[in-house]
């Protein structure tokens, strides 16, 4: 199993993102639309993206953004995340990676979703609440990710440090995705919680990694039967 990957978004203050960075993120999230309590504006991104360091993937959240919004943005960030009923073609017209949020409904169909959104990069299953778009600290039921997904699944969600390490097991997914869940209050990050996040993530991949003995018997296992 490849390591699973962490996303802390609703980032709103640089000394959030240096924890992030310090206990291991590999994507830092920032929320672009004005109707969350953790957005911040064009100005406010390109202040904190200058805090961080190379090889981090910078990610904008938008929802139902016009082309002004996005194109605002785009110095500043390496992936896009749309979490509107954008179609297909708008989310692929900036010339940058994108992912698509996808509101785990009741009648929701994630293969063919997975066909309409052909371009995106990956998949962020995220709780349905009407109304809301995102950022619910709701779980969902991780059962009904179906495994032969033709899209890497990135999950979020209601995850915290207590349950992160269940849900890796259970889902196998690319990475995962967290913001209510490490907080203080609403865009106020807990560097605790942050820290005790991104421990369970990586303790989680170590357990779930093949040991070297595991790796030099399928080795060993391989070359016999060939």
């Amino acid at each position: 199993m490849n390591p699973v990957r962490i996303k802390i978004c609703g980032l709103t203050r640089a000394e959030d993102i240096r924890v992030a960075i310090a206990c291991g993120a590999d994507a830092l999230g920032f929320v672009m639309w004005a109707g969350s309590g953790r957005a911040i504006d064009a100005d406010g991104l390109a202040m904190l993206s200058a805090t961080v360091s190379p090889f981090l993937t910078r990610v904008g959240l938008f929802v139902d953004p016009s082309v002004a919004d996005v194109e605002a943005c785009l110095p500043y960030l390496d992936l896009l995340q749309f979490h509107g009923d954008e179609p297909a073609d708008f989310c692929a017209r900036f010339d940058k990676p994108w992912i698509k949020a996808v509101r785990m409904r009741d009648d929701i169909d994630l293969q063919a979703v997975a066909e309409t959104y052909s371009g995106a990069g990956a998949l962020l299953l995220d709780a349905f609440r009407p109304g809301v778009p995102g950022g619910t600290g709701e779980t969902f039921d991780w059962r009904r990710i179906p495994d032969s997904l033709a899209k890497p699944v990135i999950l979020a969600g209601g995850l915290t440090p207590d349950n992160v390490a269940d849900a890796i097991t259970r889902v196998r997914p690319y990475a995962v995705d967290v913001s209510g869940g490490v907080e203080s209050r609403k865009g106020i990050k807990d560097p605790l919680r942050i820290r005790a996040f991104c421990e369970r993530v990586q303790a989680t991949n170590a357990a779930l990694s093949p040991t070297p003995s595991d790796a030099s018997s399928f080795t060993t296992n391989s070359s016999t039967a060939n």
